[in-house]
């Protein structure tokens, strides 16, 4: 996937203006999957801070490299986008409109269902036009609803998911760094003084430790759609074939070619059964009488849950966590 990633962006973006942002276990193997223009720039975290502090290290890094401001695109490494060329499309829309200081773009995907599973953004009323997309001003940013409420967003039709895929200046970032997360801001700011330094190594160790842990949704852009004066954030519906693969429903969706189909990953056979998703690579699986279910068969772990609680795994994952089951994690 972040193959993928970057190949979507090497139309639009060369390979040496491409940063990516990773942890010290997955440094090494990063660097193999990137372009050789691309592999100096990898930023690694040395422990994770969410996606506010890792935001900011980019831009710091891309403002050194740039010698002052520069147009910045954040885009998530772990996403599936069916219809590139209309992406292309919409990513220099959202380029354009971000070009002018003090804004925040945001690409939002137009639901298909109530998921209770992601984060939504409301957009208001009035539209504008950015290089031919249609651009909205962000009325709020809500995350995870309750089932009830998210049909409630469905039915409006003003509401998108949040695609975490984010475009501004970098001035305007660290503008906004400074306003609603100052003493991450300056403590960055320290850190950008040891960029291409031997001491920035130890420097960015001693820095990171300390900064907020909060995602940049939470931190800058709620913050930002709450503050007085004009509209700061602008929404651009994408529909471009977007999944985050953030759930096994939606790999289902992504596999599935028409409503009610079982997926198996290995030998299986289905009776007065439909709308499953079983993976179970190394054992014949039969399913009987059951519907819209996922099982997920590993060494150490059984997983079943209907469809469309596939979210609710992430419950069960902090549940093992706080149990401190670490061989199941």
């Amino acid at each position: 996937m972040l193959q993928q990633t970057v190949t979507r962006l090497l139309p639009i973006v060369p390979g040496q203006r491409i940063w990516t942002v990773t942890n010290a276990g997955q440094v090494a193997a990063l660097r193999k999957q990137l372009p050789a223009a691309a592999r100096k720039h990898v930023l690694t975290e040395p422990i994770g801070r969410n996606t506010a502090a890792a935001i900011a290290l980019a831009a710091i890094h891309v403002r050194h490299a740039a010698g002052g401001d520069a147009l910045l695109a954040v885009l998530p490494a772990d996403q599936y986008i069916a219809q590139p060329e209309k992406y292309h499309e919409i990513v220099h829309a959202a380029l354009d409109m971000a070009r002018e200081p003090g804004r925040m773009v945001v690409l939002g995907i137009p639901p298909t269902r109530p998921e209770t599973g992601f984060g939504y953004v409301e957009r208001m009323g009035d539209s504008i036009n950015s290089n031919g997309a249609t651009v909205f001003a962000v009325r709020r940013f809500t995350e995870k609803p309750k089932l009830e409420l998210a049909k409630e967003y469905l039915a409006s039709g003003n509401f998108h998911w949040n695609a975490g895929m984010f475009f501004w200046r970098v001035s305007t970032f660290l503008d906004a760094l400074r306003e609603f997360l100052p003493a991450t801001h300056a403590l960055l700011e320290e850190l950008a003084a040891h960029i291409g330094k031997r001491s920035y190594e130890a420097n960015l160790k001693r820095v990171y430790l300390k900064l907020e842990n909060i995602s940049v949704d939470y931190a800058i852009l709620e913050r930002a759609t709450q503050s007085p004066g004009p509209p700061r954030v602008f929404v651009i519906p994408a529909e471009i074939g977007w999944s985050d693969i953030g759930s096994w429903a939606a790999v289902y969706e992504l596999l599935a070619k028409h409503v009610g189909e079982n997926i198996f990953s290995g030998a299986a056979q289905a009776l007065d059964a439909e709308g499953n998703f079983v993976w179970s690579p190394g054992k014949f699986v039969a399913t009987i009488g059951v519907r819209d279910l996922v099982v997920v068969d590993t060494p150490d772990a059984l997983l079943v849950c209907p469809r469309d609680r596939a979210q609710d795994v992430a419950k069960i994952v902090k549940a093992l966590e706080q149990g401190k089951q670490k061989r199941l994690l």
